[in-house]
């Protein structure tokens, strides 16, 4: 079969196919799936769209880590490893070794949502059954995998310095590039949009405000770290396509959006 003849997201490595994938080439979206344990297919829909990273709030109760954005959220049998640890687990082992099979490293982004320290120790043990798909931080040298855990929301950042063995990542914020934190610790920065800049995708942006924009992204980029921001805005879908496309050019590593599909079909435009 020529290439001409291969349907358009089928070449663009759109379509996910979970068995082996000599023949097409998978291209991996840097994009970001919001809250993906609200969406209506978790991981499934994220996957299909190539996303790079996904994003999950949990609460711990018991030995289980439940996937909710509020404790009156949490329902029997939504957790870490149901939803998302053992589906990716048999996903990897049918699939070369990686999610999508050429090699790249899918972010997880686990986001604590009650008391830091507990709810942490607890995923480290859990993800410690699971270490074999994982990267892995050893005395801060990295041991590369199919996925890379970071703990946002409530993160213990002393104690998770301290650990000789670790299996997820610390997400920083702007704040944090001034104090030091190597990208061994600190792989992914993630910031409020709206802390630091004022344009919402109205008009056009400022000159300093894109000015600010490639400064921080800069400064990520020296420390080693990628760089991801949160309420950047939704709708109108003008402005939210008008927000996204500077963020492309400023090369900010993840764009995020509830909306995965309308995010998919944005960078399938570009």
């Amino acid at each position: 079969m020529k290439i001409k003849n291969i349907s358009l997201y089928l070449f663009l490595g759109i379509i996910v196919n979970f068995g082996c994938q000599d023949k097409e080439k998978t291209l991996v979206i840097p994009a970001h799936s919001h809250n993906d344990y609200e969406h209506t297919r978790p991981l499934v829909d994220a996957l299909e769209y190539k996303f790079k990273s996904i994003e999950v709030d949990v609460f711990s109760i018991g030995d289980s880590l439940f996937l909710a954005h509020d404790s009156t959220q949490i329902r029997s049998g939504r957790t870490l490893r149901k939803l998302y640890l053992d589906p990716l687990k048999e996903i990897i082992s049918k699939n070369k070794g990686f999610v999508y099979g050429e090699g790249t490293e899918l972010i997880l982004l686990v986001d604590i949502k009650d008391d830091g320290l507990r709810t942490y120790k607890l995923l480290h043990q859990i993800l410690e059954s699971y270490k074999g798909m994982l990267t892995s931080y050893n005395q801060n040298i990295k041991n590369s995998g199919s996925i890379a855990v970071i703990v946002s929301g409530n993160r213990p950042l002393e104690y998770m310095k301290n650990q000789v063995v670790r299996y997820a990542g610390y997400d920083g914020r702007i704040s944090d590039l001034d104090s030091g934190i190597a990208s061994s610790l600190m792989p992914l920065v993630s910031d409020n949009w709206q802390r630091y800049f004022k344009w919402n995708g109205a008009g056009k942006m400022t000159t300093d405000e894109i000015k600010k924009l490639e400064s921080i992204v800069d400064r990520c980029h020296k420390n080693g770290s990628k760089l991801r921001f949160w309420a950047t805005p939704n709708k109108p879908i003008v402005e939210r396509n008008a927000v996204w496309n500077e963020l492309k050019k400023a090369h900010v590593d993840l764009i995020g959006s509830d909306d995965s599909k309308g995010l998919q079909a944005w960078f399938l435009n570009q």
